[in-house]
Order: C-alpha cells, then sequence, then structure tokens
C-alpha cells in the first residue's frame, strides 16, 4: 500500500483541482494496471473507472503508437452528459477527471495536465524511495510493502493489452 503521506498528498492535489475547476464531478489517480491510487469520485465506483481507464488507456497507446504519434499524453472522451479525461501522470500512474458538459474544455486540459505533472512527481518519487529503501534491506530480507502504482509504462499496458486480446 501507498504511505500516509503520499496518500494525503495525492487526495490534496485531487481536491485543489476539483475547487479551480468546478464543473468537476470526479478525479481519480490510477496505476496504469488500473488499480486505484487516490480518489475523489462522489457517486463512481472508483475501482471500475481504474479498470476501465486501463482498458482505454491501452487502446490510446496502441492507437498513438499506430499512427506515429508518440507517446500517451491524454485522452478525452465527450459523452451526452459530459467529458472523461484521462492524463499522462509520470512514468506509471494516469489521471482521469470527470467534467460535467458546460466545463471550458481548454481550461480542463490545463489544470489536468498540471495536476497529472505533479501526481506523476508523488508517484514517482514514492516509487524511488519504495526502490531504494527496498535495496538497503539486507540480502534475504523481503517486504510487503506496496508503492503507490505499478512500475510498468503505458506502453508496457498496451503490450498487455494486446497480448490479452491475441490469445
Amino acid at each position: 500500500m501507498a504511505a500516509e503521506p503520499e496518500i494525503h498528498a495525492l487526495l490534496d492535489e485531487l481536491r485543489r483541482l476539483r475547487s479551480r475547476v468546478p464543473q468537476l464531478t470526479g478525479a481519480l489517480a490510477a496505476g496504469v494496471d488500473g488499480l486505484v491510487i487516490a480518489e475523489d469520485t462522489p457517486g463512481v465506483d472508483p475501482e471500475g473507472l481504474a479498470a476501465l481507464t486501463a482498458a482505454a488507456l491501452g487502446v490510446a497507446v496502441r492507437v498513438a503508437d499506430a499512427t506515429g504519434r508518440g507517446g500517451f499524453r491524454e485522452l478525452l472522451v465527450r459523452g451526452e452528459h459530459g467529458y472523461v479525461a484521462t492524463y499522462a501522470a509520470g512514468r506509471s500512474a494516469v489521471l482521469t477527471l470527470l467534467a460535467q458538459d458546460r466545463v471550458n474544455v481548454g481550461r480542463l486540459h490545463l489544470e489536468g495536465r498540471r495536476a497529472g505533472a505533479r501526481i506523476g512527481e508523488l508517484v514517482d518519487a514514492a516509487e524511488a524511495a519504495a526502490r531504494t529503501a527496498q535495496a538497503a534491506r539486507p540480502p534475504g530480507r523481503t517486504t510487503t510493502a506496496r508503492t503507490p502504482g505499478p512500475t510498468r509504462t503505458p506502453r508496457a499496458a498496451a503490450t498487455d493489452a494486446r497480448t490479452a486480446t491475441d490469445s
């Protein structure tokens, strides 16, 4: 599990983001494998949203790769009642935002990209600290602590998704 200070910092970032963009109805930080890291999604199942985000991420990464557009940065879905926006957040996490239909999409992107960068820094730093702590342990000792997100990249998640659909 993620350490308590990291979880609080992530939740604070999600709450600040929601205060900067009042039309946001939810915010979720998840690993690229679909596991929830932190969430503020009233009325929405965070585990289900994280799993769907991972599936959409796999497709988005493949589309960007197949068209030569480079690494994944963001995905925007517009529904009848609003938006779902997903942004890269460091090496192993994503930020998914839910917004009302009347949101200023430019503002959504601006704030989503900034928050994704900050969340990515927090998650990546926590993972680096966990790796350092693990390396400092005497040989033969193991730990059950889990970092706030997986160490897989969006490209690795897409490869896993491709392998699963090819089977």
